[in-house]
């Protein structure tokens, strides 16, 4: 993992995540209960867990990667960690990898399953070399892992 920062260095009090390919359908079905809470878990836990640790967190999400592009720039100079979800863009997007270092924003890679059990084309994740840490296979608690991950040396 290459890091273009130390993480002693920042004090983390507002984080984005970012929820990219397919977030889209397993926020409806969140929403409608249609599979269990204790597997794909509730955005309002992640936002409960981070404001015990005194965090404010912020939701994006879209299926179209220059607008994940254009909100990770935005969050330049606002938000103090990235927590992201690439999904499919994992294995195919130099746009997020340049983004994620063009901004020097902590950031965390999440995703709800073991990709690393997969295909053999998701065994390649681009933005991962911007991350501080990658998180596979804990499902929603990997979320709460990545606030930790950038708490650790925070506050």
């Amino acid at each position: 993992i290459k890091s273009f920062y130390k993480m002693e260095d920042f004090l983390i009090e507002l984080v984005i995540i970012f929820f990219t390919v397919g977030a889209w359908l397993l926020k409806q079905m969140v929403a409608k209960k249609t599979k269990p809470e204790d597997v794909f878990g509730d955005f309002e836990e992640i936002s409960d867990y981070a404001k015990e640790k005194n965090i404010e967190v912020s939701f994006y999400q879209s299926n179209h990667e220059g607008e994940i592009v254009d909100e990770i720039q935005a969050a330049y100079e606002v938000f103090d960690g990235i927590v992201i979800n690439p999904a499919a863009y994992t294995h195919t997007s130099v746009a997020l990898l340049d983004a994620v270092k063009s901004v020097g924003i902590p950031t965390v890679e999440v995703h709800i399953s073991a990709v690393e059990t997969r295909e053999d084309f998701r065994q390649v994740s681009f933005v991962r070399n911007a991350c501080i840490k990658t998180i596979t296979g804990l499902g929603f608690d990997g979320y709460l892992r990545a606030i930790d991950t950038l708490t650790q040396n925070g506050n």
